[in-house]
């Protein structure tokens, strides 16, 4: 596999995989619902990567439930707008945008995918609506191009 690019630094993450992100990003992880999620924040300007294993049975069906979900569901939240919709035999992804009461008008790039070694998994890019959607979906590629499951042999 290359080097991570100019900015970004090759972790092993310890809950089980190989993900480039950005230099000087700080890591967190809490519990999630089905299992730890992992947070990568930028210290200056309010991007944030959220990377978590999903339950379903595909990508399709876990991010279907995670924007409509009656409880939970991100289309519930204040001023949600979906931006963009693509998807995969092997992926799905959603580009939204909603107001957060603490942070403001924040966009999200949520993309869900199948692993290497055949595991389900979900990177989330957020930031502020004022960045170009360019600045936020920038790390998910990056972590999307060397994502790799600890002990799988990856492209």
């Amino acid at each position: 596999m290359s080097s991570p690019a100019t900015g970004y630094r090759r972790t092993q993450d310890p809950v089980g995989y190989r993900v480039d992100v950005p230099r000087g990003w700080n890591r967190t992880e809490k519990q999630g619902q089905a299992a730890p999620v992992v947070v990568y924040d930028a210290p200056a300007d309010g991007r944030r990567l959220q990377i978590f294993r999903i339950a379903e049975d595909t990508p399709a069906q876990s991010l279907d439930l995670a924007e409509n979900d009656p409880g939970y569901g991100f289309a519930r939240q204040p001023g949600y707008q979906v931006l963009d919709r693509a998807a995969g035999t092997t992926w799905a992804e959603l580009a939204y945008r909603y107001d957060d009461s603490d942070l403001g008008a924040r966009q999200v790039v949520d993309h869900r995918f199948q692993a290497a070694d055949g595991t389900l998994y979900a990177i989330r890019a957020t930031g502020p609506e004022a960045l170009a959607p360019a600045l936020v979906r920038e790390p998910l590629t990056r972590a999307l191009a060397s994502f790799c499951p600890t002990g799988t042999e990856c492209g």
